[in-house]
């Protein structure tokens, strides 16, 4: 039997899972660990290499000890990770700084300097806008953007970035961490908004770089998701409990490879992802893209196809909002609670698990109240770092779980939202297949499908979906399984969930609602919220 180590890099957490290649791909085991995201009060948000190795060396080695794969039957390594972060390496593979995570939005300055002076358009001065479209079908137009946390580095740390050597993204950091290569695969380069897209071209684009003052030396060499980075160096294969030599992918970031796991391969296939964030994504043949909308066609891992893709910042990060500060905070379910076995906490998995129950005794439209999940601002179908979230019409004799309904209520009105604006552009599926966190909840699916008006399915693996699409490209790499496309014939559906026409009209009423809060708030945002 063959393995593979696979690595789901999230926000907040690192899970290792172990899948046997045979006919099939077979999850063997999983194995979680979490991390801190260090949100500063000038717009930063930055994590810790050394957390994010302490995890992956802690993860692997107790999955070894759990499920006795020996490391020599490990053929592959790969990674699915958060995308869009900033990591800067000196010639040796050290992090220079903290790595910024694509949260981090303090580079608006850097970004309007850059931009200059001129007539602009979503907030890009036009000249740069039509060089960036013409060579990636893309800009740069969100304060979030790598670019401009590289800029804000240049601009703000002068000692650090002349000590650069590479600007890696959050798995290139541990590919070079693990095998002493500095690469960057198609997906995360052409994050960048620096790859050049079109055909015959696929690299760094000269023009671009010159045109936004970026280094091109800093600029690592690009390999496919599929092509073997490297090697496991010596030093790392011990401290990992692993066999010196493994061969190391390219891998992929998770707007590329969730949507493989998920078994949404297929051109016209449309998946939603509801992790720490969450996003729509389809597969299209030729890429498209919508400024208004903030909705662009990225590179993935497969050949001659797009993942058109929009992005909400906060998605599951609102539900663990409402855990910390209107559950435990208030209710104290699990603190208080010292009879375990007649507590509510014997009777559910998790308090997520409460929670669910609790959501499913509500009424649809949560009795008129509505939730905006703009923690940390949005990106899609509108760009604003300062929008955040609100509760909407609470009346005297709104309930506490009347509250947390509308939270999941308000981000399926979101999902909706960026589905609709998505159509205008490309044809979404019918059926959508949803992952991550957020679909374990059969509450939460059969709300999205009521909001949505579509059929949606899940799946048997679904939390760790990246992991999946990061094994099969050992899988293909390695020549087990013969292209990514068979992605779709083994991933089982789970459940599936059909539009409940009784809860048409509430929700069409909350989602008419909810769509104007933005318009009817963005100036009050503004005020309250935008740095000084």
């Amino acid at each position: 039997m063959k393995y593979v180590a696979a690595y789901d890099i999230g926000t907040t957490g690192l899970k290792c899972c172990f899948f046997a290649i045979d006919k099939e791909l077979r999850l063997v085991a999983g194995q979680y660990a979490t991390y801190n995201l260090y949100i500063l009060d000038n717009g930063g948000a930055e994590q810790d290499t050394e957390e994010w190795w302490a995890a992956m060396v802690d993860c692997t080695q107790k999955l070894l000890e759990k499920t006795g794969v020996s490391p020599e039957e490990i053929v592959g390594i790969s990674f699915c990770s958060q995308m869009q972060g900033l990591v800067l390496v000196d010639k040796e593979c050290n992090a220079l700084r903290r790595p910024m995570s694509y949260m981090d939005q303090r580079a608006g300055e850097e970004m309007r300097k850059t931009q200059g002076c001129g007539i602009t358009c979503a907030g890009v001065n036009v000249g740069m806008l039509l060089k960036s479209l013409r060579r990636t079908h893309a800009a740069s137009t969100s304060v979030k953007d790598p670019l401009w946390k590289y800029k804000w580095v240049q601009q703000n740390e002068p000692e650090i970035y002349d000590k650069i050597y590479k600007w890696l993204d959050v798995k290139e950091y541990l590919i070079a961490r693990l095998t002493g290569e500095c690469i960057m695969t198609p997906d995360s380069a052409y994050a960048t908004f620096l790859y050049d897209s079109r055909a015959g071209k696929n690299c760094w684009s000269k023009e671009l770089c010159s045109m936004y003052g970026v280094n091109m030396e800093h600029l690592p060499r690009i390999i496919g998701c599929g092509e073997v980075a490297g090697k496991l160096r010596d030093q790392q294969a011990a401290e990992l409990g692993l066999l010196p030599g493994t061969d190391v992918y390219g891998s992929g970031g998770d707007a590329t490879l969730i949507g493989i796991g998920a078994g949404s391969t297929q051109l016209g296939d449309t998946h939603i992802y509801w992790g720490t964030s969450g996003w729509i994504e389809t597969v299209i043949k030729k890429q498209a893209v919508d400024l208004g909308a903030m909705i662009g066609g990225i590179v993935g891992a497969q050949t001659c196809r797009y993942n058109y893709f929009a992005e909400m910042e906060t998605a599951g990060k609102c539900f663990e909002w409402v855990k910390d500060h209107l559950v435990l905070d208030e209710i104290n379910i699990y603190l208080e609670k010292k009879d375990v076995e007649h507590s509510i906490e014997a009777k559910y998995i998790s308090l997520y698990d409460y929670m669910s129950r609790v959501i499913s005794e509500v009424s649809p439209g949560s009795g008129g109240v509505i939730f905006t999940p703009w923690l940390h601002g949005n990106r899609c179908p509108f760009e604003d770092p300062n929008a955040a979230g609100m509760f909407f019409n609470i009346k005297i004799d709104t309930h506490k779980r009347e509250m947390l309904r509308a939270v999941i209520e308000g981000i399926c009105y979101h999902l909706r939202w960026m589905l609709e604006c998505e159509d205008k552009k490309v044809k979404t599926s019918d059926t959508i297949r949803f992952v991550g966190g957020g679909s374990l909840s059969e509450v939460t699916s059969q709300i999205l499908a009521d909001i949505t008006g579509r059929k949606i399915e899940t799946v048997e693996q679904a939390k760790d979906v990246g992991a999946m699409g990061a094994a099969l490209l050992v899988a293909v790499g390695s020549g087990c399984v013969n292209c990514i496309g068979d992605a779709g014939r083994m991933v089982k559906v789970k459940a599936v969930y059909t539009p409940n026409p009784d809860n048409k009209e509430v929700y069409e009423r909350g989602y008419r609602v909810f769509k104007r809060l933005y318009k009817n708030n963005k100036k009050n945002y503004q005020i309250l919220n935008a740095k000084k």
